[in-house]
């Protein structure tokens, strides 16, 4: 005997449908997450390809004011937020240099260990429906099954009619529900752990970013601490 889902559906009762309707929504908020991290992510690595590009010459000639003036024009790069921050945060540091005990680079260097734990969130953000759908999707639709086997059965002993055919009719219906959970679960699970490689990828480039700003930063600070030096001994 072939049901079709508009007959399944038909004959679902109300807690089941709500289960139903709970996978549907569960499935539907799991791709948007899924597409709109992929999106970020590749809208963020081409931001900040271009933007690396556009400032090398200004960073290496230690312009600053021109790479934190570039780096408005790439927010959606999270490079150009790292650099930004970083850049921002040494200025301000050098000009409360006499009023803080830190030198500004080890200011700036603290402030970049927290800034890159909310780069990190941000990067994860969303992740944790995935996670939620994944884990629970299953359940959810075992939670349906259970729902339909019970109606199943309240059915037949309220009409009184017995038989493998009118109690497999019902097991099967409740049975999509287990089914329809694991396909809502199932792609959940790998679009999890697809991006948690991704993003994890993608941090530890922007760490090693992060990391040569600070060198770059230090080299710059060397060299303005020896120009003056070499004037004063040329004197």
């Amino acid at each position: 005997m072939n049901i079709s889902l508009l007959e399944i559906w038909t004959h679902m009762g109300l807690a089941a449908r709500i289960v139903a309707g709970t996978l549907m929504i569960l499935g539907v908020f799991s791709v948007m997450v899924f597409f709109e991290r992929v999106f970020t992510l590749r809208r963020s690595r081409s931001a900040s390809r271009n933007f690396s590009q556009t400032v090398a010459n200004d960073m290496n000639a230690g312009k600053f004011d021109g790479v934190i003036e570039a780096a408005d024009s790439f927010k959606n790069g999270h490079l150009a937020r790292i650099v930004k921050a970083g850049l921002s945060t040494y200025k301000n540091a050098v000009a409360a240099e006499e009023v803080s005990g830190l030198t500004p680079l080890d200011q700036t260097q603290r402030f970049m260990e927290r800034f890159m734990e909310e780069i990190a969130a941000d990067l994860r953000r969303g992740m944790w429906v995935l996670a939620t759908v994944g884990s629970t999707a299953p359940f959810v639709g075992l939670l349906g099954t259970v729902l339909g086997i019970i109606s199943a059965f309240q059915g037949i002993a309220a009409t009184g009619s017995g038989g493998l055919a009118s109690v497999s009719a019902g097991i099967s219906e409740a049975l999509i529900e287990t089914a329809f959970g694991l396909f809502v679960a199932i792609p959940a699970v790998f679009a999890f752990n697809y991006l948690s490689t991704k993003i994890g990828q993608e941090e530890l480039l922007l760490k090693n970013a992060s990391g040569e700003l600070l060198d770059t930063v230090e080299d710059w600070a060397e060299r303005q601490a020896k120009t003056p030096a070499r004037g004063a001994a040329r004197a």
